[in-house]
């Protein structure tokens, strides 16, 4: 494994069920281009590391295995340290309870992305899958997906304004940007503790367009139950407005140091605000408080106001009497 075309970036934890048919979904990949896979266990504490170690054993020119001494704590620290321990010029992403669907998805994409210099990245389409593997048909779940619902070139300007994404997780085949360091990546584990294909898809765009293929070539197992330990299932726990509010913030302001705002940014973050003013009027607590506060102190102050002098009450103020015109 001295020199290799791509890496694949694989992340797990607790993957016992699901993580033997990922690892050999890439393993088994058929390419006429050396590549490895790095795989970034976190620490679980179930059977997974003995399955990866028996698994990996069948392809020791392939597999490199990096298991963490204790759990990072946030999976999004797990994906930093992971890629930056890739060496190939590109990358590919997996998780453990996910797969590859095409024996060709890399050779396919790669071939793709040394046919196209003009784009950064590639992706494709996905199917959905349930915790036993079986195709999701219901027409209700299968419109999460619309998310990732897109053909062709995809670009910054849609990534800001169309509310769409080009392509899920484990679709990305991209150019190894880190190599350069001509960023501070170290965002990606920042930013949020479980949320890392924002700023992964943020990193691309900026630097170039990604082209998503309609062909679907990977499974995504959606699972969303009561005591799950994959994101969606976690999600249920969770706040999403206000994870989502704080997660804008703050890739505004990394795109803010990195490339400078445009005027969308002003939108966004005027939008933010309303969403946590709105919360406060029908909940006015100590956490509602707080998260107004802190949409307001770089939302506002800094991206709509450019730092001219404004208070809290006085643009609330403004906000509530502004939406209260539109209404009449």
């Amino acid at each position: 494994m001295n020199e290799v075309k791509l890496s694949v970036i694989f992340i797990t934890y607790n993957h016992e069920k699901y993580v033997e048919k990922a690892l050999r979904s890439v393993c088994e990949q058929e390419t006429d281009f050396p590549f490895e896979v790095v795989v970034g266990e976190d620490c679980s504490t179930d059977s997974t590391r003995e399955i990866l170690s028996r698994v990996a054993a069948e392809y020791p020119d392939k597999v490199r295995l990096l298991f963490r001494e204790k759990n990072f704590g946030r999976p999004t620290l797990n994906v930093y340290n992971t890629t930056m321990e890739c060496r190939g010029e590109y990358l590919a992403y997996l998780e453990g309870d996910d797969y590859w669907t095409d024996e060709h998805k890399l050779q396919k994409q790669v071939t793709f992305l040394e046919e196209h210099p003009e784009y950064i990245a590639c992706t494709h389409d996905c199917m959905m899958v349930d915790e036993n593997g079986n195709e999701i048909t219901d027409a209700q779940m299968l419109k999460v997906g619309d998310l990732y619902r897109w053909s062709g070139k995809f670009t910054y300007d849609d990534y800001k304004h169309s509310g769409k994404w080009p392509g899920h997780y484990a679709s990305v085949v991209s150019r190894n940007i880190y190599t350069e360091g001509r960023y501070d990546y170290t965002i990606l584990y920042r930013a949020h503790d479980f949320v890392d294909d924002a700023l992964i898809l943020l990193f691309l765009l900026i630097q170039g367009d990604i082209y998503r293929m309609d062909e679907a070539m990977s499974a995504w197992r959606y699972v969303k139950k009561s005591g799950g330990s994959n994101w969606n299932s976690i999600a249920m726990q969770r706040n999403l407005i206000k994870d989502d509010c704080y997660l804008n913030s703050t890739m505004t302001k990394w795109v803010e140091e990195s490339v400078g705002l445009t005027g969308h940014a002003e939108i966004r973050c005027k939008k933010d605000f309303l969403t946590a003013l709105n919360m406060y009027l029908h909940k006015p607590d100590k956490d509602n408080k707080k998260f107004l506060e802190d949409m307001f102190e770089y939302n506002i102050k800094h991206v709509v106001m450019k730092d001219k002098p404004v208070s809290l009450p006085r643009y609330s103020t403004k906000c509530i009497f502004e939406k209260l015109v539109k209404r009449q």
